[in-house]
């Protein structure tokens, strides 16, 4: 039985020193003229489009259908220049290199994506640290407002990749946040929290994840914890 593995990006696979919300807040300066628009946005485990609803109700902001494009675009732009700067916790997560080597080469798993970022901007995140190459497709937060609907567009993401139909049962969702948590929950799918983003083992835990690990780095036990088994790679 196939394994569809969805993968949440910011916190989960890397995280890049501060580049997204850099970014967020350069293009809507740039966009509505309000510096440090994101300063007290809640963004862990939100979508982009949900983070930019948040703060164009916090601050007022004069808002036209156009503008969401419009946004995403200047975000983009901003973001391929803010991704090269150093910033403090800057880098692929504890042992998501060997995990993903180790999964990518097993016939029993599909990869995916499952995460808050626009499209284009997961790939321009997972390009600069070398890891887009392992996810076929996945779910953005262009596909759903609210992270909850993004289990079944992640789906039909595989589905029309060529990849497995599978039940909840046999999709795992690996993220950082309650909110990770909460989108497995909500399709009747499996969760395995890490703690390397902005959220601890216990708060993990008081979310309801099928499974708490502090990080990624022992891969026998994230495919034990996975219950996939021996079998051969491809």
């Amino acid at each position: 039985m196939t394994k569809v593995i969805l993968f949440d990006i910011d916190g989960t696979l890397v995280l890049t020193g501060g580049a997204g919300q850099r970014a967020m807040g350069r293009a809507f300066e740039e966009l509505f003229s309000v510096p440090n628009a994101f300063r007290h946005i809640d963004m862990p485990g939100r979508t982009d489009s949900w983070i930019l609803s948040d703060a164009v109700a916090a601050h007022g902001t004069p808002w036209a259908a156009a503008d969401r494009t419009r946004f995403r675009d200047v975000y983009l732009e901003h973001l391929r220049h803010e991704i090269e700067q150093p910033g403090a916790r800057k880098g692929v997560m504890p042992g998501v290199r060997p995990l993903l080597d180790v999964l990518d080469r097993r016939d029993d798993v599909y990869l995916a994506l499952l995460t808050g970022n626009y499209e284009e901007a997961a790939r321009i995140k997972l390009e600069y640290f070398d890891l887009w190459r392992y996810f076929r497709c996945g779910a953005f937060g262009d596909d759903a407002p609210d992270r909850n609907g993004l289990l079944p567009k992640a789906m039909a993401a595989v589905r029309g990749c060529g990849g497995p139909a599978v039940a909840p049962l046999e999709i795992v969702v690996v993220g950082d946040t309650p909110l990770d948590v909460a989108c497995a929950a909500a399709s009747g799918a499996r969760s395995l929290a890490v703690a390397t983003g902005g959220y601890d083992v216990a708060a993990l835990r008081a979310a309801g994840a099928d499974v708490v690990m502090e990080d990624l780095t022992d891969t026998l036990e994230v495919l034990r914890t996975l219950e996939l088994g021996s079998r051969k790679i491809k």
